[in-house]
């Protein structure tokens, strides 16, 4: 199967989420609430959940969608003035759209895993959005437990010609391509398969509480890493080492949450486009992610995504320290 008519939507739509996001960010809508887990999250969060919902409403009604947001958060009396931002920010991309349309498209993200599905993150590093840093509109498409396409849209994310604004698509099989954000030609992109660790870069979140810290820098000390790791919030880690300016990149539970689970949208998108660039992603035990299972990757612990080259090396050194 070549995904070509999936592959034209997810690239329309995220270009529309991103657009939105850019918009909202240049306003006071860019300022963020509190969800009940105490996480932020903006007016472009539910605004391009909505569009990112649309669009996949219109195409392929019949597969199901599990996105990160939830509108119910929204009926509460106080963000009554939140709501309207959402709704009149997804109607500058969308005029015919309605407030119920708008509410509608956002709870359609609460489906649920089947053989094939699509799952969402609108807007993934929101902490790096509100900065004005790095995050991710991300996209992928699962079918029985395997993510078969992906698509990041990074805003901020640099290019070698010097402006800013990359999406990152992976489809398995085809290999990973890098396209300007406002449009362009398509590169591919490859990672970087060097096995030398005094050369290497390690990426790793901005949010400290993402992964064992104590344990990634006993890893690299095990591996003789000489340069500092590389920092950046969100989905776009995993295009840094998809086109080669970082080689690894971990998520190791800290200890006061090591039954906690991944996020299928905070991954999936990421996986394919590395494994397409010729790198490897598995969870810290070397299986597999498993995206069968619902929004959590219940069956694996942490995330290991690396250049191809070094994956056995820094597996063996992570278990030695865990």
């Amino acid at each position: 199967m070549n995904y070509q008519a999936e592959k034209e939507l997810a690239l329309k739509i995220v270009t529309e989420g991103a657009k939105l996001c850019q918009r909202v960010q240049q306003t006071d809508a860019g300022k963020a609430v509190k969800k009940a887990d105490t996480s932020p999250v903006t007016v472009a969060d539910f605004g391009a959940q909505a569009i990112l919902c649309k669009g996949l409403i219109e195409v392929f009604p019949d597969d199901p969608v599990i996105g990160e947001e939830d509108a119910t958060f929204l009926e509460k009396p106080e963000l009554a003035g939140v709501r309207q931002q959402i709704i009149e920010q997804v109607q500058q991309t969308i005029p015919t759209a309605t407030p119920d349309n708008v509410i509608d498209w956002i709870n359609w993200g609460n489906g649920q895993v089947a053989e094939r599905y699509w799952t969402l993150d609108p807007i993934d590093g929101t902490k790096g959005f509100i900065r004005g840093d790095q995050y991710a509109v991300a996209l992928a498409l699962v079918e029985d437990g395997e993510v078969k396409l992906g698509v990041l849209a990074c805003p901020a994310f640099p290019r070698e010609d010097g402006g800013k604004g990359v999406i990152f698509l992976g489809i398995r099989g085809q290999g990973a391509i890098e396209i300007p954000l406002e449009g362009g030609t398509s590169q591919p992109i490859q990672v970087d398969h060097s096995s030398n660790f005094e050369q290497l870069y390690r990426i790793e979140s901005v949010e400290s509480v993402h992964s064992d810290r104590g344990v990634q820098t006993a890893v690299d000390r095990r591996l003789g890493l000489t340069y500092t790791a590389k920092q950046m919030d969100s989905l776009a880690k995993y295009g840094a080492i998809a086109r080669g300016e970082a080689h690894f990149y971990t998520r190791v539970p800290l200890p006061q949450f090591k039954g906690k689970k991944e996020n299928i949208w905070d991954h999936a998108p990421g996986v394919i486009i590395v494994q397409e660039a010729g790198g490897k992603v598995t969870d810290l035990e070397g299986k597999p992610l498993d995206f069968s299972l619902g929004a959590k990757l219940g069956n694996n612990h942490g995330v290991l995504a690396t250049n191809g080259a070094i994956h056995a090396q820094v597996l063996a050194a992570i278990k030695q320290e865990q």
